[in-house]
């Protein structure tokens, strides 16, 4: 912004210019000041400073252009308020829920977008909720890429309300063929605990964001994603390899809640129980619960009980020795990605860290 006075001999003249964003000059006021005006006594000078185009010398003094000014500059920024809440604001950034799908949306986005992930690493996608700052940041998103199927329950109310206002949302979970527990007929989010399923979430994030992420560099996108998609076929082979170690009667699974049905439909497990009924973490078993699954592990010769990392084994502990056998309780990376340097940072190290302790635990 920029104000500057230009002043002659004879027929003195103040005039205000500004400049907005963007370089456009707005011509506020351009008066003359007469001579005799200026030739007045000190009070008349004050009053002739103040004047506007509505006075007899229709002058426009240091005051008012101020004014003007302050009044420009709060309407400037109430319109750029505005274009952002109505999506006139919105370019390229990619809002992620969980922190497995901000790896895999990230390794198809690559640089062509921002990609920026809500929940924090170690964190509990059924618990995590979001601060003011990221609630409104979501209103902000070229698209929101969220889980669903009742995973996310501290969001979803802010996913939704992000799509009333117009916001492009992707439920990848409803997009690749979800199963239902056995026990409430409810249908699973956990999903990416089989990769062939992931295969198929990379391909509806990918033409989502082409077709949602305006000015986005479509050919890059496809690429990475024709990569990462043989990226997960290789992890896919490694997998039914590492768990052909395994006879059938040894693939057997008891786990802190239910979240590998999808690992073991695709690679012939058995899910015996879960310590904790149901399949949110929000839940909480009943010692009749315990005692029922006790005799289930005893009666099948389970030998290890595998618990999330980011959540406290004490359950599982209980269970083990409820069962009264010689059970390990072995962590997996079964909801969160860990920090980097952690052992499971993206999805591919997670999938791996996790598929080498269920044979080890099984086995040993």
């Amino acid at each position: 912004m920029k104000v500057s006075r230009a002043t002659g001999s004879h027929s003195p003249r103040v005039r205000t210019r500004v400049e907005p964003l963007g370089g456009k000059q707005v011509a506020v006021g351009s008066t003359r000041v007469r001579g005799s005006d200026r030739r007045g006594s000190a009070s008349t000078g004050a009053h002739d400073e103040d004047r506007g185009p509505g006075t007899p010398n229709g002058l426009l003094g240091p005051r008012l252009v101020a004014i003007s000014i302050r009044v420009w500059l709060v309407a400037a920024l109430l319109a750029a308020i505005a274009s952002c809440s109505t999506g006139e604001g919105r370019e390229r950034e990619i809002i992620v829920t969980t922190n497995i799908l901000g790896d895999i949306t990230r390794s198809i986005v690559g640089d062509a977008a921002r990609v920026s992930v809500l929940m924090a690493p170690n964190a509990d996608p059924h618990q995590f909720a979001l601060s003011a700052r990221q609630a409104a940041q979501l209103e902000a998103a070229a698209l929101i890429v969220h889980n669903g199927l009742g995973l996310e329950t501290g969001v979803r109310s802010n996913v939704e309300s992000a799509e009333q206002q117009g916001v492009a949302t992707l439920a990848v979970g409803s997009a690749v063929d979800p199963i239902r527990y056995r026990d409430n007929d409810s249908p699973d989010p956990h999903f990416w605990t089989d990769p062939v399923r992931v295969r198929r979430a990379v391909e509806v994030i990918r033409d989502r964001v082409i077709e949602q992420v305006s000015g986005i560099d479509a050919t890059a996108v496809r690429g990475n994603a024709d990569r990462y998609l043989t990226e997960l076929d290789t992890l896919t082979g490694w997998m039914r390899e590492r768990f052909a170690a395994l006879a059938p009667e040894q693939r057997k699974l008891v786990t802190n809640h239910h979240v590998f049905g999808y690992l073991a439909e695709r690679f012939g497990f058995e899910v015996i129980g879960a310590v904790i009924p149901g399949g949110t973490t929000l839940a909480s078993p009943s010692a009749s619960d315990l005692a029922g699954l006790a005799d289930t592990v005893r009666a099948a010769g389970v030998r290890a009980i595998f618990a999330d990392s980011s959540r406290s084994d004490r359950l599982a502990q209980v269970l083990a020795e409820h069962a009264g056998l010689r059970v390990r309780v072995i962590p997996l990376y079964s909801e969160s990605l860990t920090e980097p340097g952690g052992g499971a940072p993206t999805y591919l190290a997670m999938m791996r860290a996790n598929t080498d302790a269920i044979v080890t635990g099984l086995t040993a």
